[in-house]
C-alpha cells in the first residue's frame, strides 16, 4: 500500500476509500479533533500518586476508574495488546517509553471475518499509563491517534509518567490496586500522597471470564474438515486464525458450555481459550473439563485436549493441579522458556497473572511439566503422559510476535488428526 500524507497537524489523513468503508463511529472519529489535554493522577492503593497529563477519554472528577495495575514490557503491539481480553480489568502501564508512534489502524476483517489488527472488537484495559506520548503518530495504515481511540471508546490514558519508578513499586511489592483521576480543570486533582485508598474494585475477585466470553455459538470455516470446539474463556481473534488457516472448522462456545452436550462425535478436538482474571472462578468450566476427561478415558473415545494461558490453568485444575497468584505475573513479548522434553529455549509472548503449581508434591498422576519459565521458575505447560491433553499459560499465536511456539498449533492438530 502506499505511504499516507502526513496533513499540517501531524496527523496521517485516511484515503477516501478507506474512510468509506470505517463504522460511522470510527469514521467520525478520524475526522475529530484530539483529546483535549487535563491534568491527571495515577494512585496506587499504597497511597503512592504520579502526576500525568491525560490524552485519552475525559473523565469526571467524581468519577475515576479503578482496577488492578500492571506493567508489560511489550515494545510493540498496544493495538493487540489493549483489546487482549486478558488485560481485562486491569491499568496497563507499558515500559517502552514511547508509545503511539504508529497511531491505530482501521478495523478491517480477513478472509475468516476476523480482525486482522485488534484481538477482540473493543478495548479491554481500563486505563493506559505511558511515559511519553507520541501526539504525532505516521503509519500507512493508521487512520487515527491512540488518543482519539481510547477517547471514542472511554478509556482514560496518562502520559508523562515515570514508568521506571511505577514499575520498581510493582517488582518488589507485587502488583496493586490503582485509581486513575482526570481534573475538569487546569488544576491537578486533589488527592495528595502518602494516603492509602480504601474499598477499590479489585477485579481479580470477579469473574472476568464471564465478562468477555461470547454468549452464543459461532462457527469460523465452516465446512473444513477438522472440527474443533474453541471454549472462549476470552479468545483472542488470532488464536481462532491459526486453526482455522491450518484447516480446521472452528465452533467457539461460551466459558461454561457443557462439550458432552454436544455429543462425544461432535468435534475432533478441544481447545481451551486464554483469558482474563483467577481461574477459580470458573468452576463451571473446570467441572466440564473434567467429566469431558473422565468421560473420554471411561468410553476409549479420546479427543486431544489444548490450553492456552487462561485454558492452560483450567485444564490444570481439572487435572488436579492448584493455582496461585503471581506478585506481579508475566506480561510482554520477551518471556523465555524451556520445553523440558528436549530442553529448547523459546521466547515467548505471556500476559498471566496467576500461575500452576507444579512443585513434585502437586503434581496429579498422570501428568508432567511441559515448559517451565527461565526467569522465575514458574510453571509453563503441562502435559498428560499418556493422553493427548497438555496446555502452555504462553500465547503461540501472539500477535507482534514472537513466533518461536506457533509450531504448538500444528503439533495439536497433528493429534487431531491422528486421533480422529
Amino acid at each position: 500500500a502506499a505511504l499516507s500524507k502526513t496533513t499540517t497537524n501531524g496527523r496521517a489523513s485516511v484515503p477516501a476509500s478507506v474512510s468509506a468503508s470505517l463504522p460511522a463511529s470510527v469514521s467520525a472519529s478520524v475526522s475529530a479533533a484530539e483529546p483535549r489535554l487535563a491534568p491527571a493522577t495515577l494512585r496506587l492503593q499504597s497511597g503512592d500518586l504520579f502526576a500525568a497529563t491525560s490524552f485519552g477519554a475525559p473523565l469526571s472528577p467524581s468519577l475515576p476508574v479503578t482496577g488492578e495495575v500492571v506493567f508489560t514490557t511489550s515494545i510493540v503491539g498496544y493495538p493487540e495488546s489493549m483489546t487482549d481480553p486478558s488485560y481485562r480489568g486491569q491499568i496497563l502501564v507499558f515500559t517502552q517509553p514511547l508509545v503511539g508512534n504508529y497511531g491505530v489502524p482501521p478495523p478491517s476483517r480477513d478472509e475468516f471475518g476476523l480482525l486482522k489488527h485488534f484481538e477482540s472488537s473493543n478495548i479491554q484495559v481500563k486505563g493506559i499509563i505511558v511515559n511519553d506520548y507520541a501526539t504525532h503518530y505516521s503509519h500507512w495504515n493508521a487512520i487515527e491517534s491512540l488518543g482519539q481511540w481510547c477517547a471514542r471508546q472511554g478509556i482514560p490514558a496518562l502520559s508523562g509518567v515515570d514508568t521506571r519508578a511505577i514499575v520498581t513499586l510493582l517488582r518488589s511489592r507485587g502488583s496493586t490496586l490503582g485509581e486513575i483521576c482526570v481534573s475538569g480543570n487546569a488544576s491537578p486533582p486533589a488527592p495528595t500522597s502518602g494516603t492509602i485508598l480504601p474499598g477499590l474494585d479489585d477485579p481479580t475477585t470477579q469473574n472476568l471470564v464471564a465478562q468477555v466470553s461470547c454468549s452464543a455459538k459461532t462457527v469460523y470455516n465452516q465446512g473444513a474438515s477438522l472440527k474443533i470446539a474453541l471454549i472462549d474463556c476470552g479468545v483472542k481473534q488470532n488464536i481462532i486464525r491459526c486453526l482455522a488457516k491450518r484447516g480446521a472448522e472452528v465452533t467457539v462456545v461460551p466459558w461454561d458450555y457443557n462439550i458432552l452436550a454436544d455429543g462425544e462425535d461432535a468435534y475432533d478436538g478441544v481447545f481451551i481459550s486464554n483469558g482474563p482474571g483467577n481461574p477459580a472462578k470458573c468452576q463451571a468450566t473446570v467441572r466440564n473439563l473434567s467429566a469431558l476427561m473422565d468421560h473420554q478415558r471411561a468410553t476409549g473415545k479420546i479427543v486431544p485436549i489444548f490450553g492456552i494461558c487462561m485454558g492452560h490453568q483450567l485444564l490444570g485444575l481439572a487435572a488436579g493441579f492448584k493455582s496461585f497468584k503471581l506478585p506481579f505475573g508475566n506480561r510482554g513479548h520477551n518471556q523465555p522458556a524451556i520445553n523440558l522434553l528436549d530442553g529448547s529455549c523459546v521466547i515467548t509472548s505471556q500476559n498471566h497473572g496467576f500461575a500452576l503449581d507444579d512443585s513434585p508434591h502437586a503434581i496429579p498422576t498422570g501428568w508432567a511439566p511441559y515448559f517451565r519459565n527461565a526467569n522465575d521458575g514458574t510453571n509453563e505447560g503441562i502435559r498428560h503422559v499418556s493422553l493427548p491433553y497438555s496446555s502452555v499459560q504462553f500465547h503461540p499465536e501472539a500477535m507482534g510476535g514472537p513466533w518461536d511456539t506457533e509450531f504448538l498449533f500444528e503439533s495439536f492438530l497433528a493429534d487431531v488428526r491422528s486421533f480422529k
